[in-house]
């Protein structure tokens, strides 16, 4: 790491320059307690603090905001969402990708009721022994839920950082000084308001592209935009290309418009998750992408082809759609066309059908809606 252009500031004055301008431009967001509420007594709940940024891992606010308003209405709280169904977590989480952690939030539910009496422990270590809960999730819930003096540090914050610096190395291999200097930086008072402060600054201020310096708060002592140059921070390592995969899926229609659906394997890829039959595809091996995949013979017809990225590697499906009106076979169920929206499908499943029967994965109007 090379050294800032200018001195390190001053931990009082950065972070009372901070709060002073999040105070006024706070993002309001349905999980946050804005800092007037919280000057009038409020407190964050963990739970919700929990759950927002599980869901937050990986995913954009605004995709999140409606998922997470339909969870805290389905189960406002750890106890009811640890007694829940996993089959209908799922269903709800379909669409919010990265699916293990819908899985793990199913676990740490049903870990917080059994172990710590339906209360989320107020101690980082503990906090990160709970499932799906790593460095980053227990630091933003000790911090903003129990004002725990910890370093919060999400993509954001690494962005603000390795800017103020001029940081010269890649991110990854630097994480340790990033946390060390947010450490330094965080003041006795308000350490929640103050992480969230710095994700806030990243988000609408220190921006991946075109940053708004001038409306900065704490660039007077930014080394970056001292020099110009903050567009260049973070720096990036040469990205690797991403192999491609390739499989097929059958989309199986029945006369009245159900769909055949069937249940993933318990472990791996998307595991637990619903699908159209399709064929022995993994993110290290390809599937066969003929009709000789089919899962039963019927007047299969090429519905085209569609592609999905996932974090390590790119996805090719060969779609293809026919009519089959026999019982569904073992494993396998008929989901009536109105209720497909429901099912727990990830979106490359969404992506298949849809290629096959346009709108198929929507849901329906309500009666009497105007189209």
């Amino acid at each position: 790491m090379t050294a800032p252009a200018k001195p390190e500031p001053n931990r009082t004055d950065f972070a009372a320059r901070l709060m002073a301008w999040y105070d006024r431009h706070h993002r309001r967001l349905p999980w946050r307690v804005a800092p007037g509420e919280r000057a009038n007594g409020l407190r964050a709940t963990p739970y919700r603090v929990w759950l927002s940024e599980i869901m937050l891992q990986q995913t954009t606010v605004a995709a999140v905001k409606p998922y997470y308003e339909r969870f805290l209405r389905d189960w406002p709280d750890v106890e009811a969402l640890a007694a829940a169904e996993r089959e209908a977590v799922m269903k709800a989480w379909a669409g919010l990708g990265y699916y293990s952690r819908a899985r793990n939030l199913k676990k740490c539910a049903e870990e917080v009721v059994a172990r710590h009496d339906g209360a989320f422990p107020a101690d980082v270590a503990a906090l990160r022994a709970l499932p799906g809960i790593g460095a980053y999730t227990s630091a933003a819930i000790a911090a903003i839920a129990f004002d725990i003096p910890v370093a919060v540090v999400d993509g954001n914050v690494e962005r603000v950082v390795t800017r103020h610096a001029a940081i010269e190395a890649p991110v990854a291999t630097v994480k340790k000084d990033i946390a060390a200097i947010v450490q330094r930086w965080l003041p006795a008072e308000r350490p929640g308001d103050f992480a969230q402060a710095m994700m806030d600054l990243g988000a609408t201020i220190c921006t991946p592209r075109a940053p708004a310096c001038a409306l900065c708060p704490v660039s007077a002592d930014c080394a970056a935009f001292a020099a110009g140059e903050a567009e260049r921070y973070p720096v990036k390592p040469a990205k690797a290309a991403k192999p491609v995969r390739t499989g097929a899926a059958f989309v199986a229609e029945r006369a009245d418009g159900a769909l055949l659906l069937r249940k993933r394997g318990e472990t791996g890829l998307l595991a637990g998750m619903s699908e159209v039959p399709t064929s022995a595809w993994s993110a290290r091996t390809d599937g066969a992408g003929g009709l000789e995949a089919a899962p039963f013979a019927a007047g299969w017809r090429t519905a085209g082809e569609i592609r999905h990225v996932f974090t390590h590697f790119e996805l090719r499906l060969s779609v293809y759609h026919a009519r089959f009106d026999d019982d569904a076979p073992a494993g396998h169920w008929w989901s009536p066309r109105h209720l497909v929206h429901g099912e727990a499908l990830p979106t490359v499943m969404k992506k298949a059908i849809e290629a096959a029967i346009p709108g198929a994965t929507r849901k329906p109007p309500a009666p009497g809606a105007s189209p």
